[in-house]
C-alpha cells in the first residue's frame, strides 16, 4: 500500500486503484492520474505524491463505484506545498 497526500499535507491512503482517507473511508478510484469520488465525479489530479483539484480536469466524469474500508493508519501528516490548484474536498 502506498500513501499520498492533499496539497494542505493530509494523508490518503492508496489500495490499489481505491483511495482512502486517513481513518479508512473510501474516497473514490484513481483512474489515469485522477482522482474520482463514488458517485464518479472527479476530484483531484495526482502530481507526484499529492493530490489537487484543478477545475482544468473537472469535466471528467467515470462510473459510480463502491468501496470496501480500511484499517485507520497512524502514519503523520506532511506539510503543505505550492502546487497549482486547490485542496481537494474530501471528507475525514
Amino acid at each position: 500500500m502506498i500513501d499520498l497526500y492533499t496539497r494542505s499535507g493530509r494523508l490518503l491512503q492508496v489500495q490499489g486503484n481505491s483511495l482512502h482517507s486517513r481513518s479508512g473511508s473510501y474516497l473514490g478510484q484513481l483512474i489515469n492520474n485522477k482522482v474520482f469520488d463514488p458517485n464518479g465525479r472527479y476530484c483531484g489530479t495526482v502530481v507526484g505524491d499529492r493530490v489537487v483539484y484543478r477545475t482544468i480536469d473537472s469535466a471528467a466524469t467515470v462510473t459510480a463505484t463502491v468501496g470496501t474500508v480500511l484499517p485507520a493508519s497512524v502514519v503523520p501528516n506532511r506539510s503543505g506545498t505550492s502546487l497549482w490548484g486547490r485542496e481537494p474536498n474530501f471528507v475525514d
